[in-house]
């Protein structure tokens, strides 16, 4: 049952009859909740239908007028590289993503994971919060075997690459996760994958949410999902013993298994397979510091209830004494 699914070596382009269903179950993403004539951005996405792969004077790799620099990392969809726009100088991570390879791999019954990438692309492509990652331009053509999702580049690490935080740092980060996950809730949306490798800092030591993979779209308050979300450390145990759990408390125990990582450096419930894992995270109790905040061990204790139902709000959590404490403030 572990969330994360390999991508086949072996591709190949599916049928027309496949590829229209895809792109209709895209428009039936787009025109529910959210998406029903609702945007968020200030500057509309720009969607591009043309690809041109070219090499620039230096032999460098181009995507129409972006020039590639260098690779940053490669995940279970697809890859992410630095480039440049040649217009301007603009640094973006263009996302890409083989589509033949993910219409292969079915992350349910009824879906391929490249419906994921469409579902991702509509989320993003209404989304505007100094928080979350933009997303400003998609370049799908038609006649190629690629997508191109051209993101904001954030000069920075991820939170996972940076070492145990003092508690003043973790009230900043925490907050700015906070700010950006109760935006996307507040616009009926489930992250569904919220962890330190998710949370890069730029150089100013904000943080912005990205990979929007695992993300869902829902209607009115109805928040329910069937799909086991993210990644298996920072899975709530309702999503082992439950067959229907709520996106919401999904997101809120994952910022807490987040704000653990940050000040104490580790994962609260991991083992070194999944079956133990697995006991940690439905049996165990919290384990915390004794060094700890009496009022961080409150928080991290209300975000990381086992009963979803008793689980700190995130509207309650952003005014918790902890993360307004004004001591903090320079």
């Amino acid at each position: 049952m572990h969330p994360m699914l390999p991508i086949p070596t072996k591709s190949n382009i599916f049928s027309e009859d496949l590829e229209s269903e895809e792109r209709d179950s895209h428009k039936r993403v787009c025109s529910k909740g959210l998406f029903a004539g609702q945007t968020c951005k200030k500057v509309p996405l720009k969607e591009t239908t043309s690809l041109i792969l070219t090499k620039n004077s230096k032999g460098k790799k181009m995507i129409n007028e972006y020039v590639k620099e260098r690779k940053i990392s490669r995940g279970s969809y697809g890859k992410v590289a630095l480039y440049r726009n040649s217009k301007d100088g603009t640094p973006y991570a263009i996302k890409t993503v083989c589509k033949s390879r993910l219409r292969k791999v079915r992350v349910t019954q009824s879906e391929s994971a490249m419906e994921n990438v469409y579902r991702e692309v509509s989320i993003l492509k209404r989304l505007d919060h100094p928080n979350i990652v933009n997303l400003f331009e998609v370049i799908d053509d038609q006649n190629a075997d690629h997508l191109y999702m051209v993101l904001e580049y954030v000069e920075g690490n991820p939170i996972s690459n940076i070492s145990q935080n003092d508690e003043k740092t973790a009230r900043s980060y925490f907050k700015d996760i906070i700010a950006g996950l109760i935006y996307l809730h507040s616009h009926n949306i489930v992250h569904g994958d919220i962890k330190p490798a998710n949370l890069l800092l730029t150089r100013n030591g904000r943080v912005k949410i990205g990979d929007f993979s695992f993300s869902q779209a829902f209607e009115d308050e109805n928040d329910e999902l069937r799909r086991c979300p993210g990644t298996l450390a920072l899975t709530p145990p309702e999503c082992y013993l439950d067959t229907v759990y709520h996106g919401k408390a999904v997101d809120t125990w994952a910022i807490g298994v987040t704000l653990y990582y940050i000040v104490v450096g580790c994962f609260p419930f991991l083992a070194d397979n999944f079956p133990e894992t697995y006991h940690q995270i439905v049996n165990s109790p919290l384990s915390l510091p004794e060094e700890l905040d009496p009022e961080l061990k409150d928080l991290l204790q209300g975000l990381l209830c086992k009963d979803p139902i008793q689980r700190i709000r995130l509207d309650v959590a952003a005014e918790h004494p902890w993360v307004t404490d004004e001591r903090a403030v320079d």
